[in-house]
């Protein structure tokens, strides 16, 4: 596997977990959001990652990176809660809210920026070895 092959992996993979991180923090910020222009409350939406065939030699780089399959949008219940005076209230004086639980959001976000920070060392560890081995060249 070639360092070029390398940093391709590991920048699908930064990009892939950006969009996560981009998702997640759109989740966290609308989970109170009662009114969207669809109609309803905010829905959470999620990455669903594939592998990206590469259709190199073997089954060394079949599976070589990642892509964004879709953004799916969740299709949980809603949060509701009983608040008559609210504008977004219905007959019964029920609110619906988002289907974000902001902990689970967060957990998915540690997760997210882990997963991205391997792939920093991935490139890290990439440019490391290219460099040793022109050192290598440059001395002999």
């Amino acid at each position: 596997m070639s360092i070029n092959q390398i940093l391709d992996i590991a920048s699908s993979g930064l990009a892939a977990q950006r969009l996560r991180v981009q998702l997640i923090a759109s989740n966290i910020a609308n989970s109170e959001t009662t009114r969207t222009k669809e109609g309803g409350p905010y829905r959470r939406r999620d990455a669903v990652f594939q592998a990206q065939d590469q259709g190199g030699f073997g089954e060394a780089l079949s599976a070589a990176g990642v892509r964004v399959a879709s953004i799916q949008t969740s299709q949980e219940p809603f949060l509701t809660r009983y608040e008559p005076g609210h504008p977004d209230a219905d007959a019964n004086g029920v609110v619906r809210y988002p289907n974000v639980n902001p902990v689970e959001e967060m957990v998915n976000l540690t997760e997210a920026s882990r997963s991205y920070e391997a792939n920093i060392a991935s490139v890290r560890t990439a440019k490391s070895m290219a460099s040793s081995a022109l050192e290598i060249l440059r001395v002999q």
